[in-house]
C-alpha cells in the first residue's frame, strides 16, 4: 500500500471514532450519501464561503489550509479567528456534540498545526454544532495533544499494517455510524467468532 504524504484531519475524527470506518472510508473510500451528509455538505459551503472578515475585534479567516511536517497531517480548518493576538481554529459538525472525542481529535490537530505554522502557541479552539445552534469551547490541553499524537501514529501503523481493522463491539457507535450497512459488523464478529469455535 501507498503511504499518503499527508493524513487528512477529518480522517482523525474517523479513526478516534472507529478504526474501522477509518479504513473503510480511507482506504476503500467507502461513503454513504444520505440527507444528513449532504445537510452537513452544505452547512460547510456555508461556513466557508467569505474568505477573510472582521467582526468586533475579531479578524475571522475562513477555509484556511494547514499542515504539519512534524506529525503528517494536513487539512482545511473551518474558520481560524485571530483574537485578542491568539490563534482560535473553530470547526462545525452538523449534529449535536456526542459522547466520543473524535471531534476534539480533528479540532486538536488543527491546533497543531497552526503552532507549527505560526510559532504560537493555541490554547484553545471551539466546534459550533448546527443542530444545538451552540459552540463549544475546548481547552488545547497536554492530554488532548498527546491523544491526537497517539491518533496519528496509530493510524499511520494501521496504514502500515495493510490489514482492515475488526469491527469495534460498540453497539451505539454502529448504530449512529453511516458505514453500518457496509460494515455489518455483527455479521463480520458473527463469521470471525464462528471460525474459532471448535
Amino acid at each position: 500500500m501507498d503511504f499518503p504524504d499527508y493524513l487528512p484531519f477529518s480522517m482523525l475524527n474517523q479513526l478516534e471514532y472507529c478504526p474501522r470506518r477509518f479504513w473503510l472510508m480511507f482506504v476503500c473510500g467507502e461513503m454513504e450519501v444520505n440527507a444528513t451528509v449532504l445537510e452537513g455538505q452544505y452547512q460547510h459551503e456555508q461556513v466557508h464561503t467569505g474568505g477573510i472578515t472582521c467582526e468586533v475585534d475579531v479578524l475571522i479567516h475562513r477555509r484556511v489550509y494547514l499542515w504539519s511536517d512534524r506529525l503528517r497531517v494536513a487539512g482545511f480548518a473551518d474558520v481560524v479567528e485571530e483574537r485578542e493576538g491568539m490563534w482560535i481554529p473553530v470547526e462545525y459538525k452538523h449534529g449535536r456534540m456526542g459522547r466520543w472525542l473524535n471531534d476534539h481529535i480533528q479540532l486538536c490537530a488543527q491546533a497543531l498545526c497552526l503552532e507549527e505554522r505560526t510559532g504560537r502557541r493555541v490554547e484553545r479552539g471551539a466546534i459550533f454544532y448546527w443542530k444545538s445552534r451552540r459552540r463549544l469551547w475546548v481547552e488545547i490541553t497536554p492530554e488532548l495533544r498527546a491523544r491526537t499524537e497517539a491518533a496519528v501514529a496509530q493510524a499511520f501503523a494501521l496504514l502500515e499494517s495493510g490489514a482492515i481493522p475488526p469491527p469495534i463491539d460498540h453497539p451505539a457507535r454502529c448504530r449512529d455510524c453511516s458505514l453500518e450497512p457496509v460494515c455489518l459488523p455483527r455479521e463480520v464478529r458473527y463469521l470471525r467468532s464462528d471460525e474459532i469455535r471448535p
